[in-house]
């Protein structure tokens, strides 16, 4: 008997130090709130089983986690929750039975989850990530549309009965800006369909100071922040990320752009969160753009890169092997970031419309060789012709897309220049200037009243 019982306790301490080894331990847990979607992210030292199911009254998300402990880092998560978030309320950390630790997650409103794993990518192990989307996908057209009719108030507030549309406007008819055709509601500005041009004179040199165009609609320009959330982008020799020096130029870009007469600035993301590169593409088209500028900060194998470029679109491969490298480089984001596979290939198939995009091509190129020749006055040109690479970012076909790398974040002496809000007010600046130099050689058409469908 004695002899019998031995044997079941030695069995059961192989059991015990099987499961241990089998554990997953967790290496992090973060939480990246937007107004888009929450994301619940876990990083663990191996891979993981989980399962999932919903509870209502209240509405939750409940997470099994299979071989995890309750550890300090994974019950810490509980007080990462922000009062802002708009979807989740709170988060439980528990052990549910032995060997099985169970997450709920409290919500704030009727939410679509996604549950996926990722790999281990770049910096990260392996992840488990909950994605809360709302339960309407009217509530993020809504948003968009808030922000248009904001700007159009805006607009229409300044303006008075027989004064011209916009300040700064010096003679009746200049800077015009149509009155929206509302049923109710604002609607977005509609795409060209026509060659109807707005009157904008072409003064064809560059002058220190840009003339002043007479556009005869609201222009909308998509400004994107490159990276951000779980994807940091580059990171310099003194820790410098590039997510948070793209979103602060963007930032600039976007209040610049604001104040300039029949110009609104649109941003992909305001605030630190990851957004898919499709989601970016998309996001442009639903406001109708009429341009898309993609903001980072660039970085190479070596050290002594400098400089500031250009990129837009190639159908026929990468103008140089660095071009190439960086594209690469950057369209790694959905891998670093996190993008639930099961879903990309739809989204794909309904943004990236039409991959032979030859006139869009040319007018990004047009947009880019204006914005090319306004940073070079402000940092050096690592190329002096804009480059073109396969960056999915600038996919559109629809809209004029262009990638600016502000800087070498990986060369120390850049990554203090990105960090120093007087060159990121320059840069902001010409880039602007840039964009209304393009406008005054192509002005925009006229919009005609059909929406974009998706």
């Amino acid at each position: 008997m004695r002899r019998t019982l031995e044997i079941l306790l030695s069995l059961v301490l192989l059991a015990l130090a099987g499961h241990s080894a089998l554990a997953a331990g967790v290496k992090a847990a973060r939480l990246w709130p937007s107004p888009e979607y929450s994301r619940l992210a876990i990083e663990f030292d191996g891979a993981v089983t989980f399962k999932q199911f919903s509870l209502k009254n209240p509405e939750r998300i409940v997470l099994d986690l299979e071989g995890v402990e309750p550890e300090t880092i994974l019950a810490e998560v509980a007080g990462k929750v922000a009062p802002q978030d708009l979807y989740i309320g709170a988060i439980r950390v528990a052990r549910n039975r032995p060997g099985v630790t169970r997450i709920v997650v409290e919500l704030k409103a009727e939410v679509r989850p996604q549950v996926f794993t990722l790999k281990p990518m770049g910096e990260y192990g392996h992840r488990l990530v909950m994605d809360l989307y709302p339960a309407s996908l009217d509530t993020i057209e809504k948003q968009v549309e808030n922000a248009i009719e904001r700007a159009e108030k805006k607009i229409e507030a300044r303006a008075e009965p027989g004064q011209p549309s916009l300040p700064g406007a010096d003679a009746p008819g200049q800077a015009k800006v149509p009155q929206p055709d509302r049923a109710g509601k604002a609607s977005p500005p509609e795409k060209p369909a026509t060659t109807e041009k707005a009157g904008v004179v072409d003064k064809g040199e560059k002058s220190d100071k840009p003339a002043r165009p007479e556009y005869q609609r609201l222009i909308i320009i998509a400004i994107d922040a490159g990276h951000g959330g779980e994807d940091p982008g580059a990171k310099g020799a003194n820790g410098s990320r590039e997510k948070d020096i793209t979103l602060s130029i963007a930032r600039r870009l976007k209040g610049i752009i604001d104040k300039t007469e029949s110009m609104r600035a649109y941003l992909t993301r305001d605030g630190d969160y990851f957004l898919p590169l499709h989601e970016r593409v998309s996001k442009a088209r639903k406001v109708q753009a009429d341009l898309f500028v993609s903001v980072h900060a660039d970085a190479f194998i070596k050290p002594h890169a400098r400089g500031s470029s250009v990129f837009a679109l190639s159908e026929k491969g990468a103008t140089s092997a660095a071009a190439k490298w960086l594209a690469k480089h950057e369209n790694d984001a959905d891998l670093i970031g996190g993008v639930n596979i099961a879903v990309k290939d739809i989204y794909l198939k309904q943004t990236l419309i039409d991959l032979s995009q030859t006139a869009q091509i040319a007018d990004s190129l047009k947009l880019g060789k204006a914005v090319l020749e306004e940073i070079g006055d402000i940092n050096q040109l690592h190329k002096p012709h804009v480059e073109q690479a396969g960056f999915a970012v600038l996919k559109a076909p629809d809209i004029p897309s262009i990638l600016v790398e502000t800087a070498f974040i990986s060369n120390p002496e850049e990554e203090k220049r990105l960090n120093d809000e007087a060159y990121q007010d320059k840069m902001a600046q010409a880039i602007v200037n840039g964009i209304r130099r393009y406008f005054e050689r192509n002005p925009p058409l006229a919009r005609n009243k059909l929406a974009v469908t998706f």
